[in-house]
């Protein structure tokens, strides 16, 4: 039987986790910005003189995959709740590059959205991800009840 982890191991493990969230969640927002094609460079309107950033689609669907891979892979994990961390490191990442940018100061009504958008999004993902763990934890244990229950053959 395996020992218990002292206290310091299991904060060295919650630190480790919480680690991850930040700095994977974090991490993701930063390298699809880096990635930016920009050399299609931004893209002014004339009669308001706005500029607009070179986004395009791929940029959110790969920031998506690698923070869903984040939130999946810290939901299975002995320390599931450090995956709440998530939307608060998603929309500081995401503020401190459109705060800069924005001179309307539009973008606090974006980290509202941010915010609540990435909180509902890993809360859909972590009941998915447990029910999904439950599930398979039941059925477990149900095979393993209905093999102790077998007769022995002679």
């Amino acid at each position: 039987m395996p020992e218990a982890d002292s206290p310091s191991q299991r904060l060295l493990r919650l630190t480790g986790w919480v680690a991850f969230v930040v700095l994977g969640t974090s991490g993701a927002w930063f390298i699809t910005y880096a990635l930016l094609p920009w050399e299609l460079g931004y893209t002014y309107d004339p009669a308001t003189g706005e500029g607009h950033g070179p986004w395009v689609p791929w940029q959110f669907l790969v920031c998506g995959i690698l923070i869903l891979a984040v939130a999946v892979t810290t939901s299975r994990s002995r320390y599931w709740t450090t995956v709440l961390l998530l939307p608060p490191a998603l929309t500081l990442s995401w503020s401190v590059i459109v705060s800069r940018e924005d001179m309307t100061g539009l973008w606090m009504i974006g980290l509202i959205y941010m915010m609540f958008a990435s909180t509902v999004g890993t809360l859909f993902v972590l009941a998915v991800t447990r029910s999904f763990r439950e599930l398979r934890l039941q059925r477990r244990s149900s095979l393993q009840s209905l093999q102790s229950q077998e007769p022995p053959t002679a």
